[in-house]
């Protein structure tokens, strides 16, 4: 996680990605392509193009959150959490929004080589996960600062995302997929909670009406931990009921100790600085379960 030391050089680039952010592009684009292997085979082109315009729209999104925060006077040298591209390492708002916009073009145009190799479907809701990506802190009325943020960032990264994938690999949408996506979907919405929770004091100071500030602190906990529950639930439903289970599938219930320690975590901070390891402690999580759902996949792929 990002402390409040300045960066120089190379390295405040690479920041400004928020590279801790990123496993909620690249797992979803994992796990989609590891389920359609269960089916058929995939093409490599279409899984490696998908893997960097994700990566480049949620670079873009996190350079658009950093832009419009500073412009709202919400981050400072002090802020937690923040790639303080602007406030602490030198560069300029313009810098900053134009490397998103040049991401985005560069996302678009991935986009449209993967539309004309599968269906004009995948434009269409990449031009509004695009939106939604910038529209999350951008604009009159931003995603974030509503208690909807949670629910949209699971939505669009976590179950659009991973149906996506496997949309664009077989043409087709069932059942099996819609289930596979719930879990990582579950974890990346939380993974915001635990930003939002984070930052509720300031996130309230500013005006923001995030799920956190509206139920406080120990009901957002309690929230993870419940959603965290339906996650492995519908894991276990996966892995023994459903007509395409395997054993393998079982395999991202390994993940439940991060997930314990997650919610501990959640509950012990209280300042910024102290929940940080609990914001650490999540994106584990995203990506450690989003690993072991991958494995599993590849592994009913290979043995069923």
């Amino acid at each position: 996680m990002q402390g409040t030391e300045t960066l120089t050089g190379f390295k405040k680039y690479i920041n400004l990605t928020r590279p801790h952010t990123l496993t909620a592009s690249f797992v979803p684009i994992l796990v989609g392509s590891a389920a359609a292997l269960v089916y058929d085979t995939i093409r490599f082109d279409i899984f490696i193009c998908m893997l960097i315009a994700t990566l480049l729209i949620q670079s873009a999104t996190n350079m658009f959150n950093e832009y419009f925060d500073y412009k709202r006077g919400l981050d400072s040298k002090e802020s937690v959490g923040i790639a303080g591209a602007i406030v602490r390492n030198g560069m300029s708002p313009r810098q900053v929004f134009t490397i998103a916009v040049a991401f985005y073009v560069i996302a678009a145009l991935i986009g449209l080589y993967i539309t004309f190799q599968s269906s004009i479907i995948v434009l269409i809701i990449g031009l509004i996960g695009m939106a939604v990506g910038y529209f999350y802190t951008g604009g009159p009325f931003p995603i974030s600062w509503t208690p909807f943020g949670e629910i949209f960032a699971g939505l669009f990264m976590g179950t659009i995302l991973i149906v996506l994938t496997f949309y664009i690999h077989l043409g087709e949408i069932n059942s099996f997929i819609i289930l596979l996506s719930l879990p990582v979907a579950i974890t990346i919405g939380l993974l915001n909670m635990a930003n939002n929770i984070r930052d509720r004091v300031k996130d309230k100071r500013s005006g923001r009406r995030t799920y956190v500030i509206l139920v406080g602190k120990n009901t957002a906990i309690l929230t993870a931990a419940i959603a965290l529950f339906i996650g492995y639930v519908i894991i276990l439903y996966i892995g023994t009921i459903h007509e395409n289970s395997s054993v393998f599938l079982l395999l991202p219930l390994l993940s439940i100790p991060i997930a314990v320690e997650t919610i501990k975590l959640l509950q012990q901070g209280n300042k910024p600085i102290e929940l940080i390891p609990a914001m650490a402690s999540m994106g584990k999580l995203n990506t450690v379960l989003g690993l072991l759902l991958t494995i599993g996949l590849l592994l009913q792929a290979i043995f069923y």
